[in-house]
């Protein structure tokens, strides 16, 4: 009733409204330049009902129009400045004017060309002076009435908006009211019941919780508002405690719309078995879900309670049925198992009894607590002579020394693989054997297994192989030395006996020649010295960089005498301990050797840098590379492929990357040859 009430009431102020709407003056506009054509246009449009508003120029009339709305407007064509059709069209460009009708008056353009150009800038009407004043009144009327029925729809639009308006807003505080009492009822009933009640988005996070969350879980509301909902348990199975955001689909599924158990997580990290219950509801196509945690602890005490009570009885009756069979499986297992065991350890006493007598080496168990020998196989008795009774009985040191020890004690007491050691036979022979020691117990003795490899033959092999190949060395010595110096000396020899002959003083250029031999020979003799001195090298820790860089220029300038480029790549190393002058030596040999062995316009590259804790020198040529009969015989002394060389230059390079302990590794192949002295960091 109160509704319909306020809506009549609304009714009947609008109907007042739009009356007083109808009183209003309407306001015309007219535009002359001649004062006494607007008095008389005033004079026939008069009335209580219009308020005329005169202006004397277009420029003074759009200043009119931006103040005040204007029901029609008489517009004169001819006017200084702006003209008629230039107002209008003016009027007709500006969005809240360019609806107002406009009728032009003039007495000077009849011409039908004016009167098409007015009705074309938006005119409605076209009047010549002298006109009708009956006539211009009554259009004037019928402009104005439709003027104002145009107002009053608008007007009643308005009102008719503010209706719907309060209609609204009525329902709106009848639901805001109902929504009101909804909230008050939710809240008690949240705030008395015992169960927890949380509320949480589509995302997970808690939007808000009952007062019952405190007592059950420790929590103040604020603590939990904008947290995920899984912090209030361990997972759906009350497994483990999971922090992984992606257990929230998981939880929606199983718990939306029935109940299940969880796991609840406390505030002080104890917890308690749930159940829970989920739904769900959109607000403004929001999801919004309610979940129920309910504290089951009583109820699982009790279950517990039961179930173990259950347990135990079962238990105990299972407990008795099956003792005798367990009894009787245990004694039969264990029977199977002692088979089993002596089964495995007679094959594997025959095992080892087969591999100790028919193995080759020589092989003894010696005990190290009665420090005897226990056994020994036939290897053993056959290259020694020795029976066991002999060395129990005598106590014989079988073991004679240890290679590179001046101690004839060997310990059997520790671990040892290829130990290189002598052993002494019955017979006085001193052997090598390659000597092993592998603890064994043999119940209850601690004893070790004895293995000897016998090596003599080997070692008197490689001792002949060594002899003759220093034999075949110093015969190869002797004959690049005999050649070598052999052709000085013919030269020498020559000059002596044509001057012997020949009474007259030698020319200086002949001697000259004698001297020059004679150095050769020196040089070959010195070099050769060199190579098989023992020399004592003066050794310091120094960069092999600052080395290259001292020799680049002298090897520099022989690259550019036979026009060829030199190339330093040298990288950061650690300093090594060398000597300069032999490391010197070596760079210029190789060095001197990979010019020698390119064409103009080689690339004669040396590099230095680091890799698997070694200072590794390199020098790359462009060369055509070394054939492999030639490789083989690299660093053999008096061995040239050069017309004046010695043969002595690479053999003095491998002696002193001995004396320094460095390796030298060669590659080659058909687009140069690569030299590389690894020196250890």
């Amino acid at each position: 009733m109160e509704t319909v009430m306020k809506s009549s009431i609304q009714q009947k102020n609008s109907t007042v409204n739009i009356n007083r709407a109808d009183t209003r003056k309407v306001n015309i506009l007219m535009v002359d330049d001649h004062p006494e054509n607007l008095l008389a246009l005033e004079a026939v449009l008069i009335s209580p009902n219009y308020n005329l508003v005169s202006a004397t120029s277009g420029k003074e009339a759009l200043k009119y129009m931006l103040k005040q709305d204007f029901a029609v407007i008489l517009l004169d064509v001819q006017m200084p400045g702006l003209n008629g059709f230039e107002t209008a069209k003016l009027i007709k460009m500006r969005e809240k004017t360019k609806n107002i009708p406009i009728i032009f008056i003039t007495a000077i353009s009849q011409d039908m060309e004016h009167v098409h150009k007015g009705y074309s800038v938006g005119a409605i009407d076209y009047i010549f002076k002298p006109f009708e004043p009956e006539t211009l009144k009554q259009k004037m009327e019928q402009f104005v009435k439709i003027h104002q029925k145009h107002e009053q729809e608008l007007f009643q639009n308005d009102v008719n908006r503010t209706i719907e308006l309060e209609e609204i807003n009525q329902r709106l505080d009848v639901t805001t009211l109902n929504l009101r009492r909804t909230e008050a009822l939710s809240k008690v009933i949240g705030e008395t019941i015992m169960d927890t009640i949380v509320t949480f988005d589509g995302q997970g996070y808690m939007l808000s919780v009952n007062p019952a969350v405190e007592k059950m879980y420790g929590y103040r509301a604020e603590e939990l508002i904008g947290k995920l909902v899984t912090k209030l348990f361990l997972d759906l199975n009350g497994n483990e405690k999971k922090d992984n955001p992606y257990i929230l689909f998981s939880f929606i599924e199983q718990a939306e719309g029935k109940v299940i158990e969880s796991v609840a997580l406390r505030k002080d990290e104890s917890y308690f078995p749930c159940d829970i219950q989920i739904g769900e509801a959109s607000v403004k196509g929001e999801q919004i879900f309610v979940c129920t945690i309910r504290d089951i602890t009583e109820r699982k005490q009790i279950e517990e309670v039961k179930k173990q009570q259950y347990t135990e009885l079962e238990h105990v009756i299972k407990e008795r049925t099956s003792e005798l069979l367990k009894a009787n499986q245990k004694l039969q297992k264990e029977i199977v198992e002692r088979n089993k065991v002596a089964d495995d350890l007679f094959a594997s006493q025959e095992r080892f009894r087969k591999i100790f007598e028919s193995s080759p080496c020589l092989m003894a168990i010696y005990s190290l607590e009665e420090e005897t020998y226990i056994d020994v196989n036939a290897s053993l008795i056959s290259f020694t002579g020795y029976h066991l009774e002999e060395l129990k009985k005598e106590q014989i040191d079988l073991l004679h020394s240890v290679e590179g020890s001046d101690d004839n004690y060997v310990d059997f007491s520790k671990r040892v693989r290829n130990k290189k050691i002598n052993y002494k036979t019955k017979s006085g022979e001193i052997r090598a054997a390659l000597f092993s020691v592998e603890m064994i117990d043999i119940h209850p003795e601690r004893c070790v297994l004895l293995v000897l490899t016998d090596i003599t033959d080997r070692v008197l092999l490689e001792k002949e192989m060594s002899r003759l190949d220093r034999l075949n060395l110093i015969g190869e010595m002797a004959a690049g030395i005999a050649h070598e110096i052999r052709n000085p000396m013919t030269t020498v020899h020559g000059f002596l006996q044509v001057a012997r002959s020949n009474r007259d003083e030698l020319p200086l250029e002949i001697v000259d020649l004698m001297l020059e031999e004679l150095d050769r020979a020196n040089s070959i003799i010195t070099e050769f010295l060199n190579l098989a001195r023992n020399k004592v090298s003066d050794k310091r820790t120094q960069s092999l960089n600052a080395i290259v860089n001292t020799l680049f220029p002298l090897i520099h300038a022989e690259a550019l005498r036979s026009s060829k480029e030199i190339i330093l790549d040298l990288e950061d190393c650690p300093d090594i301990i060398v000597d300069e002058k032999e490391i010197r030596q070596i760079i210029l040999n190789i060095a001197l050797n990979g010019l020698d062995a390119m064409s103009p316009g080689g690339v004669l590259t040396i590099k230095t840098y680091e890799k698997d804790q070694a200072v590794i020198l390199g020098i790359i040529d462009q060369g055509t590379g070394i054939s492999p009969e030639i490789l083989d015989k690299i660093g053999t002394p008096f061995f040239t492929t050069k017309e004046e060389g010695t043969g002595l230059g690479l053999a003095i390079c491998y002696s002193v990357a001995e004396r320094h302990g460095a390796e030298i590794d060669i590659e080659t192949g058909s687009t140069g040859t690569i030299f590389s002295i690894r020196f250890r960091s």
